[in-house]
């Protein structure tokens, strides 16, 4: 995997502005922060965020991959000024759940989601080298 930052554009924090890798291409669908029973544990959004990145992990595993091979993050958000007065937050839990791997990624704020009580909704694209 080759993370593709240009040298004289200003380095991006969390994220990397694109990557190539070669092998086995898996993705999951939009993943929520609900537990195995399709239950929310919490409301709050870095509970949710947590919960999120975690049923990623789940469903790469199932594959063989982890973090590690995860090239692209398609983040869905219902709340911009949550997401960005809990940055520092979000960057702890991300860390703890898919260490230092920094994907590409893009976020967008949508009016809302398909599971009302959802508060983030994050597709995510993996590469398993050959």
């Amino acid at each position: 995997m080759q993370m593709l930052n240009p040298p004289h554009w200003k380095r991006p924090k969390g994220y990397s502005n694109g990557i190539s890798a070669r092998g086995r291409l898996v993705v999951t669908g939009g993943l929520v922060g609900w537990d195995e029973t399709e239950t929310f544990q919490s409301s709050d959004f870095i509970a949710q965020v947590k919960q999120t990145l975690q049923n990623i992990l789940t469903v790469l595993k199932e594959a063989d991959a982890g973090p590690e091979h995860i090239v692209r993050l398609t983040w869905y958000i219902t709340d911009r000024q949550e997401y960005l007065s809990r940055l520092g937050e979000m960057g702890v839990v991300y860390r703890e759940v898919m260490g230092r791997n920094f994907p590409a990624m893009a976020m967008v704020q949508v009016v809302a989601l398909i599971e009302e009580a959802a508060k983030v909704e994050v597709e995510a694209t993996a590469v398993v080298p050959d």
